[in-house]
């Protein structure tokens, strides 16, 4: 019962964190924004490491392809501010295990053209992990649900369509505690991604 109340409120709190964030960025977008619509690609990602309490050895993760889709508002020209909300689904392999995390990011972007269609950008990101699964095994003994990572890449933009590489890297130790508390995955994104947008 008390496992029931504890995903209930988290439904509550991910349902009204999202909110929150699409009323703001439509609220911005309807003020001065200069762009608002949808993205969606692909994620090369390695979550954190795996520890196993025994031995204490880490483990660094192989990659895997994972994927995102979302909304973002971007406002300004020359120097822009883009507000993104995305959900994304990673999964990393340890061995012979696979870790897979399904979480919403809110990245709030600043950046600059540098020539042409080129821009560069950074900022943080809001991250609330949904859900955590290892090997088969949903794991509910994660640290904190919320958390903050760091992303910096590089735009081009063509019109409406856009395209950008860029890196995201967790900045808080979160570890996800699995098997009967044995072992530890620290869920911190460590991934290269890939996005296509598009301006409605």
């Amino acid at each position: 019962m008390k496992h029931l109340k504890n995903k209930l409120k988290a439904s509550k709190t991910t349902i009204l964190f999202a909110l929150f964030l699409v009323t703001t960025v439509s609220y911005t977008y309807a003020q001065t924004a200069t762009g608002f619509g949808l993205k969606g690609g692909l994620n090369y990602n390695g979550n954190g490491k795996y520890f196993e309490s025994i031995s204490d050895n880490a483990q660094n993760p192989d990659r895997n392809v994972g994927y995102h889709v979302g909304i973002f508002g971007k406002i300004g020209t020359k120097v822009y501010f883009k507000p993104e909300l995305v959900y994304t689904s990673t999964k990393s392999d340890y061995n012979s295990d696979t870790f897979e995390m399904q979480k919403l990011d809110a990245p709030l972007l600043v950046g600059v053209k540098v020539l042409g269609p080129l821009s560069v950008f950074a900022g943080p990101s809001l991250q609330y992990i949904l859900d955590t699964e290892f090997d088969g095994v949903t794991i509910d003994n994660v640290e904190d649900e919320f958390s903050v990572g760091v992303n910096f890449g590089i735009g081009l933009n063509l019109n409406k369509v856009g395209i950008d590489l860029r890196y995201e890297r967790g900045l808080n130790k979160n570890e996800a505690t699995f098997l009967n508390n044995n072992n530890r995955v620290d869920t911190r994104p460590d991934q290269l991604i890939l996005s296509l947008s598009l301006v409605l």
